[in-house]
């Protein structure tokens, strides 16, 4: 029975990918096919999902399921990404963003000769603030909101600008001792690896668009690339980097404050709302002209629901639907019998789960189902379980990266205007040697 599921899964993957690619709507795409492999799980008694308060029929539980992943989201990482969408509307509205980009250009000057060594700079960067903001899908939509504009007003193209961001949200870092004593030492080389092939693929496909003079993919929606003042006070620059500064200055790594004060991204951003109201209102000293541009953040809102949060659930039906086949434990027992060593088994495994990630759009969704069998295999090994552990793990979230459906691809390609689908492709070739150098580097350094 599990191999008809797994030539199921096979099958709806192949489908969908084709849909996808003729550009049919991803959320309804996807969510139907999520769906029928749920509904196939229900049949084949597989591995099926149900809602966690049942209605009493089937054919209704399976849309509970989807009531269900709805307002799980909505609550999680749904109101920080619609709130973060909405702050990223309201910046561009009182036109902060404008005055960001032209303070930053001054002393980003000589970045405009080299574009693209400005956006890999980005990466290491990122990966540092992604230690006090450890939401992938957070620190991408602040770094829209703040490096974004900047980068894009040094000349660099909106796929180049947002491939960078991603790529800083390659290395998921749980635990700060974790990170510095065995992450990091492979992280560093991975992370020059990561910059170099990043810098090289992007000037290609830059160059590759150019010469199509595709005015679509560098003009609209883009910050104009100029220095001219706005006509807003300059200190309004502030407002953009405001929400990352607040939640690195309230870290609990930093350590500023005893006792700490917990600061999620949803309040940083919400704070950081009501002070640019009272920046507008000072300066426009019109009460209703202040809240006539407030309208603008529910408007950013209810873009980015209807265009990245329904796409983000949809990718999770899909998921669901992946896992109640059992897809990933099928490649995980397909891959065990096989034949190899030991180590070529582990290095098999983490291009499995690099796939799968892309697959499902969640790095944590395909490192888990590996979980239970990495302590044996690493016994088997004569290595530490951290030693297995390690690769696997970045390999999930390299493979997020890769992912049109990933939050954190959807959200950022969302709110910047671009195709989750043409920011992954852009992401792939990359991340693909990325993901190889790591398990080699890693498996020879043992």
């Amino acid at each position: 029975m599990s191999v008809v599921a797994f030539l199921l899964c096979i099958l709806v993957i192949t489908v969908t990918a084709i849909y996808l690619y003729r550009k049919l709507n991803p959320q309804g795409v996807l969510m139907l096919a999520g769906l029928v492999m749920l509904t196939f799980a229900l049949i084949l008694n597989v591995q099926p999902i149900i809602p966690d308060k049942s209605t009493g029929s089937v054919v209704f539980d399976l849309v509970k399921v989807v009531e269900e992943t709805f307002i799980g989201n909505l609550s999680r990482a749904g109101l920080m990404i619609m709130t973060i969408g909405g702050y990223v509307a309201f910046m561009n509205h009182i036109k902060a963003t404008n005055a960001l980009v032209h303070i930053s250009m001054k002393p980003l000057g000589f970045f405009r000769r080299y574009p693209y060594l400005a956006a890999t700079v980005t990466i290491p960067i990122g990966q540092l603030l992604f230690i006090t903001t450890p939401s992938a899908a957070g620190l991408g939509l602040l770094l829209v909101a703040s490096v974004y504009p900047v980068l894009i007003g040094l000349g660099v193209s909106r796929l180049t600008a947002l491939s960078v961001i991603a790529a800083a949200t390659l290395f998921d870092q749980t635990n700060v001792a974790y990170f510095i004593t065995h992450q990091l030492p492979l992280v560093i080389p991975t992370t020059l690896v990561v910059m170099t092939l990043f810098y090289f693929n992007n000037r290609y496909f830059d160059k590759k668009e150019a010469a199509r003079q595709s005015t679509e993919n560098h003009e609209t929606a883009e910050v104009p690339q100029t220095s001219t003042q706005p006509d807003i006070p300059l200190i309004f620059a502030m407002l953009p980097v405001l929400p990352l500064a607040l939640l690195i200055i309230f870290s609990p790594y930093v350590g500023l404050f005893q006792p700490p004060i917990a600061l999620n991204t949803t309040t940083a951003m919400l704070f950081s709302l009501f002070v640019s109201l009272v920046f507008v209102g000072c300066h426009i000293h019109n009460i209703r002209k202040t809240f006539d541009a407030f309208s603008s953040f529910w408007k950013g809102m209810g873009n980015v629901f209807g265009s990245v949060v329904t796409l983000i659930v949809a990718s999770e039906i899909f998921s669901k639907g992946l896992i109640s086949l059992g897809f990933i434990d099928s490649l995980v027992d397909y891959s065990t019998h096989i034949g190899l060593s030991g180590i070529a088994i582990a290095a098999v495994f983490a291009l499995i789960i690099f796939c799968a990630a892309m697959l499902m759009g969640s790095g944590n969704a395909a490192f888990f189902s590996f979980g239970p069998l990495l302590p044996g295999i690493a016994g088997q090994l004569g290595m530490p379980a951290y030693s297995l552990v390690l690769p696997l793990q970045l390999s999930a979230s390299m493979g997020r990266a890769a992912s049109p459906i990933a939050g954190i691809i959807v959200a950022i390609a969302g709110v910047a205007g671009v195709s989750p689908i043409e920011l992954a492709k852009r992401n792939t070739l990359p991340l693909i040697g990325s993901i190889l150098f790591l398990i080699a580097y890693h498996f020879i350094t043992l």
